[in-house]
């Protein structure tokens, strides 16, 4: 054991640390449902001013892949361990269900927490009922129910908002930043419901995209810049607060859009709810402090899973041992070449397996087996009043797909009759990858969590 003077000696050296700046600020923005062709610096068509700038001042991620629904993302963020390790690779939890996020891992939050940092998080949880915050994966914007209860929280205390979430939400971030002690680093997990159905904003947002024919697209796109002023306001909150120079941002879409719900991804193939690049190649970027490479794209391959150990690294805190992600604070910082060379999409044999059963890249090269979820199409953006034409698939196609994603980023050619050594070496990479495979935790519901029992409130009643 070390003297008792080392010790105080080790305490003043990190409480010196911790406020010199060496540790910064970091606020990781979580949009919910954000198609890849639905932000301004994409589409000149998308009102979103405020983070087209924040994403000019930074580095746009152009390879940076998540999972094809919620609560797998969001597993791989928290914990830096792919889904398929700790059963949430199979769609998302619903309502009522007695299924939460790895009890035995160490989460992001939890290792910054316990190297001196002030650690919030405002909005979707979706990892179980176990923050002002919703545990489930939607609620309605303006009276937060989902089914027949109400699910909000200010902590663990059950409240009812009046105002639209997503302006609730920015309140609340202003408020943390405000009141928030300068002699710690903060970190704020700020997970919006925007832009998840159901489709709803208010009316003086739609009408900012009133050439737009189709109601439901006017309104989505009315839902993105709603959300892109509480962002604006959010940069305004932590340069009053005297915050945003010592303030890392990042932003990442949790899955693709969702066309059916008037999300859009195109030219890239599929939706949410597939491994096509659709469902999983995000809408993201890092800007602020230690980027110095601002107003450039990064093309390297990143996971969900590399954001744990990159935050840990940017925070100057030790990494967490045995998990899958990358640190890819390095080659963010120098635009260098990424760290990472493959990942897996999905691994998920709980039939029928809507979202993916398999798939995985390796270079440039990605293989799909069995069925790739549940929209396998092309979607431009509907030019009229009727609902996007979606082709919802469930049949498992025989022939595996393998892409060259380097020469063919939207997946119209599969090359599997062409490149039969690069599918064994990519097939066999696969199998190795199976054998950490365990079931997937998708339990029934069970009524001790209905609304009906905590006075219309979901409640966590198996805890």
């Amino acid at each position: 054991m070390l003297p008792t003077i080392y010790i105080g000696l080790l305490v003043v050296t990190v409480f010196v640390a911790l406020c010199d700046g060496q540790h910064p600020n970091i606020v990781f923005i979580v949009a919910d449902d954000l198609g890849w062709n639905d932000l301004g610096f994409r589409n000149k068509h998308v009102i979103s001013p405020n983070i087209d700038k924040l994403a000019g001042m930074g580095m746009i991620l152009d390879q940076s892949y998540v999972q094809p629904v919620c609560t797998p993302s969001r597993t791989a963020f928290m914990t830096g361990v792919y889904p398929f390790k700790v059963g949430q690779q199979h769609l998302a939890m619903l309502p009522g269900q007695p299924s939460c996020a790895a009890m035995d891992k160490v989460t992001l939050p939890q290792k910054l927490k316990e190297n001196g940092y002030s650690t919030h998080m405002l909005g979707k949880w979706h990892l179980g009922f176990f923050f002002m915050a919703y545990y489930n994966g939607q609620v309605d914007y303006y009276n937060y129910t989902i089914g027949n209860g109400v699910d909000f929280r200010d902590n663990k205390q059950p409240i009812r908002p009046t105002e639209y979430s997503t302006f609730e939400y920015a309140k609340r971030a202003d408020e943390i930043l405000r009141t928030h002690n300068t002699s710690q680093p903060l970190f704020l997990y700020y997970a919006f419901q925007s832009v998840h159905e159901p489709i709803e904003v208010p009316k003086s947002y739609e009408d900012k995209y009133s050439w737009i024919k189709n109601e439901g697209r006017r309104k989505y796109l009315g839902m993105v810049t709603a959300l892109d002023d509480a962002i604006g306001n959010l940069t305004e909150s932590l340069k009053q607060a005297g915050l945003f120079d010592n303030t890392l941002i990042i932003f990442s879409a949790d899955n693709g859009g969702w066309p059916q719900f008037f999300g859009n991804n195109y030219p890239l193939r599929g939706s949410k709810i597939s491994v096509y690049e659709g469902g999983t190649r995000a809408s993201a970027f890092v800007s602020g402090k230690g980027i110095k490479n601002p107003g450039t794209t990064y093309k390297g391959l990143m996971h969900a899973v590399d954001w744990m150990p990159t935050i840990l690294s940017a925070a100057g805190v030790q990494q967490v041992s045995s998990i899958d992600g990358v640190d890819m604070w390095d080659s963010l910082q120098n635009n260098n070449p990424s760290k990472r060379t493959e990942f897996i999409y999905n691994l998920d044999d709980k039939i029928p397996e809507l979202t993916g059963h398999a798939a995985i890249r390796m270079g440039d090269y990605k293989l799909i087996e069995g069925n790739a979820g549940l929209y396998h199409g092309w979607y431009p953006p509907p030019e009229d009043e009727s609902i996007p034409d979606t082709d919802q698939v469930n049949e498992i196609p025989f022939v595996p797909q393998l892409y060259n994603l380097k020469d063919d980023p939207n997946e119209h050619n599969n090359l599997y009759w062409k490149e039969g050594e690069i599918y064994k070496k990519l097939k066999s990479r696969m199998e190795e990858y199976k054998k950490d495979m365990v079931p997937a935790d998708y339990p029934g519901n069970d009524q001790k969590s209905a609304p009906s029992n905590y006075g219309g409130y979901w409640t966590p009643g198996w805890c």
